[in-house]
Order: C-alpha cells, then sequence, then structure tokens
C-alpha cells in the first residue's frame, strides 16, 4: 500500500531514478530470457533432442531466474504494484527448482520436465519483461497485453507440471546419496532431511498455486475481460 504523505512528496529526480532503473531491469530480463528461449528452441531444433538443453542453456538460467529475487524487494518497497506474499511464492519456487534441484541434481537435466519448465518460463517472462517495459514507456500493444494475460492459461500449468516432475525425478537421487542432509550427531544438534523437504514443498503448491493462477484470471478479466476482448469503459 502506498504512502501519501503532503509533508513528505517524493522528489521528481528520485522517481526517475527508480523508473530507470526499472527499465534497465525489464529490458535486461528481456534480453536474457529471450536468450534462452532462443537457444532452447535451436537445440531443440538442431539436434531433435533435449539431451543436452540444460548444459546449453544453463548459465544465462542461473543469472536471469536469479535475478528474478530483485522482484520481492521492489514488492516489499512499494517501487511496484505487486503482492509481496504472491510474488515471494512465484520466485521462491523457481529459483528454489533451479539451484536445489537443476543445479543440485544432475540425473534431471535430462529429463523432459526440464523442457517443460525452461520453455514455459521463457515464453512467459519476454512477454511479462516486455509488458513491463512498454508500461514504463508508454502505452502497451493490446497484442502484448493479450498475450501477458492469455499465455498464462497454459504457460503457468505447464511450467508447474516441470518443476514438480523436476522435483519428483530428483528425490531417488536425493534419497540414495543423502543430498543436503544433516544428520545426528552434530554440533548444532538439529537434523534436516531434505528429501522430506523436497516433498513437502511438492505439496505446498496445492493451496498456494490456485492463488496464483486465480490471481490472474482475475487480472485477466480487469485488463482484457472475460471473453479476451479489449474491455473499453
Amino acid at each position: 500500500m502506498e504512502s501519501k504523505s503532503p509533508n513528505k512528496p517524493a522528489s521528481q529526480p528520485q522517481k526517475n531514478c527508480v523508473v530507470i532503473y526499472l527499465i534497465a531491469y525489464n529490458v535486461a530480463q528481456v534480453i536474457g530470457w529471450s536468450a534462452i528461449l532462443f537457444a532452447s528452441i535451436s537445440e531443440l531444433i538442431t539436434y531433435r533432442s533435449y539431451s543436452n538443453l540444460y548444459q546449453s542453456i544453463a548459465p544465462m538460467l542461473y543469472i536471469f531466474q536469479t535475478a528474478a529475487v530483485l522482484e520481492i524487494l521492489h514488492s516489499v518497497t512499494g517501487i511496484v504494484r505487486s503482492n509481496p506474499v504472491l510474488t515471494a511464492f512465484q520466485v521462491y519456487s523457481r529459483v528454489f527448482v533451479l539451484w536445489a534441484v537443476l543445479y543440485s541434481v544432475p540425473v534431471v537435466h535430462n529429463a523432459i520436465s526440464v523442457v517443460l519448465l525452461v520453455l514455459a518460463w521463457s515464453i512467459t517472462e519476454v512477454i511479462r519483461y516486455a509488458f513491463y517495459v512498454f508500461s514504463l514507456v508508454g502505452e502497451v500493444p493490446y497484442v502484448l497485453q493479450w498475450c501477458r494475460y492469455s499465455f498464462f492459461i497454459i504457460l503457468y500449468p505447464v511450467g508447474v507440471t516441470g518443476e514438480l516432475l523436476s522435483i519428483l525425478n530428483g528425490l531417488p537421487y536425493v534419497r540414495s546419496y543423502k543430498l543436503y542432509f544433516l544428520e545426528l550427531p552434530n554440533a548444532f544438534n538439529i537434523s534436516f532431511n531434505f528429501y522430506y523437504f523436497l516433498i513437502i514443498t511438492m505439496l505446498l503448491y496445492i493451496p498456494i498455486f490456485p492463488q496464483l493462477y486465480l490471481h490472474m484470471f482475475a487480472q485477466r478479466k480487469k485488463v482484457v475481460g472475460g471473453d479476451g476482448k479489449p474491455k473499453t469503459d
């Protein structure tokens, strides 16, 4: 919620700096995710296989998906109007899958689940960040606006399916190698079982994902109307 105080108005230079920063951030993300999408499609078309897909895009994926953590800060500080809780979960779920599963569990790299999440993430993010760029510099083209509030209908479930399958595919490896396990006795006198933590994480998708999905449908109805046509006042 924005706080408006007549005694402490935000200075114009400060506003301009925030806008410039947000434009730069979103443009960088458009470029990064476009590169990931292009590299992914090129890999699939050229080799007609996804066995080497993850290795070819991993460095870019680490950079641009991890950079999304800044969006939690943007939301919490109020420089963008978004729900901090929903933003935090959406960013956390992807960054968690990226580092705790994809980075840490090599056996999942060659699974179809990686193709699903990479394509869903990259298409979604190219559209989303491009939408934000146009929102900051001027009017958003209706085609882009429609894509922003329509493509998610397919891409969100596909991405979540890829995330959940990646975690599921990694469970045997995690259990077998006791990845990130902390067993007693130890100096901290606590134990941690990463295998069960992953299962709990998967279960959290059940109550939280529908909220994110329905939130987007509500936004779609406000912006383009329930029938997908431009909404007029």
